[in-house]
């Protein structure tokens, strides 16, 4: 009886369809980049490619979150957003683009080379991508740096003095940024050393491109340097003092203003005020405009003073009109001016906004650019192993997808934060 059972039970395994041999035969007819439960490669690529879309979907309705706060606190207070932009820097937002451009081109490149099994130059391209993606992270270490420095920080952080524009002392921030970076290389150096000395071909293969991305970012670091130490005197400079100069024209025209206030009060005390209207025009050494309209303004505030009242509106309204229709007044106050702007825009809990916005977005980005540098240095290995051919480069294709995302969101942001002004 035991032996009959025994019989049985070696039928049954030798049956087709039965036990571990016929999984093992399946398995053996399946290729080694071809997953058990795909029947054909263009199953297993358009079932990857199903997926990824279905990921990316997901990002964009993330990033369609913060879209939708950017526009509806720059909607309440759009001078806050076109003041506190002054301080960003166009030049390095318009290099950050150009090269997250780039990036896309030799992407795209690179999924055409695993399509077509030229394996060198696939190697070529993702190293390629790899750099850009360094590029941008070193010259966003720069005006990230520079920001914290000037205390242009998020709602509860934020801390710029427009009195201390360039202020001395503090922490390295760039440093801080920079450490990883450099323990990294530094690391990929010894690596790279270390293989050549033992005769690790592939291992040297792999580090020498990594060893040139790893140097890139230092290159991003020194170009956002040019870039910002020369925009000093130029782009923040003019920023800067803007925000100096409007107040200094404002005390200058309120000493003016009160001179000429007391001058006109002790020759015309007994006159009524609103003969002054004919006084001010005549005044021809009051060559400066503003320090002009800082009397009409201290004079219009007595109530009697209709006519001017309607000349100060008057006023207003031609400024804004020159000024390409923008209003700076921020405030309800009728006696707002544009000298108010400045010190309601930079106030903390109106800034500290826009740069909440300003992190959170470009931040969440530069952390999407780093997921993105893990996975091309994924597919670089793999290039270097010769693991994709015309049947397989999926993986090529869905990351190239995803690069493609995160390039055209930060396509979104320069304009939405660099040149809204």
């Amino acid at each position: 009886m035991a032996t009959t059972d025994a019989g049985l039970v070696s039928d049954a395994h030798e049956q087709p369809g039965h036990g571990h041999s016929d999984h093992g035969h399946g398995d053996h007819d399946h290729p080694s980049y071809l997953a058990h439960h795909f029947d054909t490669p263009e199953q297993q690529f358009d079932s990857g490619k199903l997926g990824m879309w279905l990921f990316l979907v997901t990002e964009v309705l993330f990033f369609s979150g913060m879209f939708c706060a950017y526009a509806i606190f720059r909607a309440w207070r759009p001078e806050v957003f076109e003041g506190c932009s002054q301080f960003l820097n166009t030049k390095l937002g318009a290099i950050n683009t150009g090269v997250l451009l780039f990036s896309s081109f030799t992407m795209a490149w690179g999924v055409r080379c695993a399509q077509k099994e030229q394996h060198k130059l696939l190697t070529v391209m993702l190293a390629t991508t790899l750099s850009c993606a360094t590029i941008f992270l070193g010259v966003k270490a720069i005006e990230y740096s520079h920001k914290w420095h000037l205390g242009l920080l998020p709602a509860g952080l934020f801390s710029y003095d427009p009195s201390n524009p360039h202020p001395v002392g503090g922490p390295n921030y760039l440093a801080y940024i920079c450490a990883p970076f450099a323990i990294i290389t530094a690391g990929v150096a010894v690596w790279l050393v270390v293989s050549f000395l033992r005769g690790a071909k592939f291992q040297f293969e792999c580090a020498k491109p990594l060893l040139v991305v790893c140097l890139c970012f230092f290159v991003g670091v020194g170009l956002g340097t040019i870039l910002e130490s020369g925009g000093e005197e130029g782009h923040h400079e003019g920023d800067h003092a803007a925000v100096a100069a409007v107040e200094g024209e404002h005390g200058g025209a309120a000493e003016h203003g009160e001179e000429h206030s007391h001058e006109k009060e002790g020759e015309h005390a007994e006159e009524p005020a609103a003969d002054a209207v004919v006084d001010l025009p005549a005044a021809g050494a009051m060559v400066n405009e503003s320090a002009d309209l800082a009397v009409i303004e201290r004079l219009a505030s007595d109530a009697t003073n209709t006519g001017l009242q309607d000349e100060l509106a008057a006023r207003r309204a031609q400024s804004q009109q020159s000024a390409g229709g923008i209003l700076y007044d921020v405030t309800d106050d009728t006696s707002a001016t544009i000298a108010s702007a400045p010190e309601d825009v930079l106030r903390p809990s109106r800034a500290g906004v826009f740069f909440s916005i300003y992190y959170c977005m470009t931040g969440i980005h530069a952390i999407h650019i780093l997921a993105g540098i893990g996975v091309l240095v994924w597919l670089l290995v793999r290039s270097i192993r010769q693991d994709f051919n015309r049947n397989y480069f999926g993986p090529v294709d869905y990351v190239g997808l995803y690069w493609h995302i995160v390039d055209m969101i930060w396509i979104y942001l320069f304009p939405l934060m660099y040149l809204i002004r």
